[in-house]
């Protein structure tokens, strides 16, 4: 009888000892990502828009700039060929959202990387310095904050227009994006920084020898990338939108080069003939991408949030 009252009272103390599976950090994100289902939606349509940008004007059998004279303004669905139609030129236009997608993209992307690399450095050193040197460098940073975003990137795409004036480079499109859009990043990460430097572990490894630099590297920004990434998601849509509303404008990507703004731009000649089809398309893929991107972002705050964390 003895033995089994021993056996039942170990029995609980042996499950109280047993190891709790636990879930690391990253793997926990995706599973609370995976659970807001608006967020995957906007995951899903990015996914979509990226294939239709690589593979589209692959399938399709024609080229971005190809005319064809004899099948101008063809309508959806009147030619099986031309499955969004035929612009004012003849241009297939299935093939030029496709690459207007491509190079909005390329454009948010390249923007978003280059914020995030600016920002990350200039917080980065602003917030694990401190004294003489954060106040120097935020001091540059509110002036550069202080200049409008959208003037800078009108006057930077007219004056470093091509020498026709129909329109600008990839890349200076892109410089003039960035060059005022990483104060933002850069004050983000300078407010993580300066509350990450007082934690243990970057106490503990400064009292082991560690200097700023070593200490900025391994320990603070690896701890930043939730707040980062977040960051990058809304990046990339509102460089899309200034893209298009330059290509709306007449500033964007040089002809016969499309952008999904250009491509707006051009179509609402058409519209009054009755062509509102060519409006239809960039519209709804511009609608999409920010979107997407805008709730994915949202998921990705939700997610990287520890406070939610179960």
């Amino acid at each position: 009888m003895k033995d089994n009252k021993e056996k039942k009272v170990l029995k609980p103390l042996e499950a109280a000892n047993q190891e709790i599976p636990t879930i690391k950090y990253w793997p926990d994100v995706w599973r609370r990502l995976k659970q807001n289902k608006l967020a995957m939606i906007g995951l899903f349509i990015i996914i979509v828009m990226v294939l239709l940008s690589i593979i589209g004007p692959m399938v399709s059998g024609f080229t971005y700039d190809k005319q064809d004279y004899l099948y101008i303004d063809v309508h959806p669905g009147v030619e099986s060929q031309y499955i969004f139609g035929t612009d004012d030129l003849g241009r297939d236009l299935f093939t030029r959202v496709t690459m207007g997608t491509r190079y909005s993209l390329i454009i948010g992307i390249l923007a978003a990387l280059i914020d995030v690399v600016i920002g990350v450095i200039y917080g980065g050193i602003a917030g694990m310095y401190g004294g003489k040197i954060d106040m120097v460098l935020m001091r540059i940073a509110e002036i550069v904050y202080s200049i409008p975003y959208m003037l800078v990137v009108i006057l930077m795409s007219v004056v470093f227009s091509t020498g026709s004036g129909s329109g600008t480079s990839l890349f200076v499109m892109v410089l003039a994006m960035t060059i005022t859009s990483w104060v933002t990043m850069a004050v983000m990460v300078r407010g993580q920084v300066m509350q990450l430097k007082q934690f243990e572990y970057s106490l503990a490894s400064r009292s082991l020898g560690g200097n700023n630099r070593w200490i900025l590297k391994k320990h603070i920004i690896p701890n930043t990338l939730g707040p980062i990434l977040v960051n990058v998601t809304l990046t990339i849509p509102r460089a899309i939108f200034s893209e298009a509303t330059l290509g709306f404008l007449g500033l964007g990507l040089q002809a016969p080069k499309p952008s999904l703004g250009n491509l707006a731009s051009d179509s609402l000649s058409s519209m009054a003939v009755g062509n509102g089809y060519q409006l239809l398309f960039p519209a709804v893929f511009i609608s999409l991408i920010m979107f997407a991107f805008n709730v994915l972002g949202d998921g990705l705050r939700d997610a990287l949030d520890p406070k939610l964390r179960k």
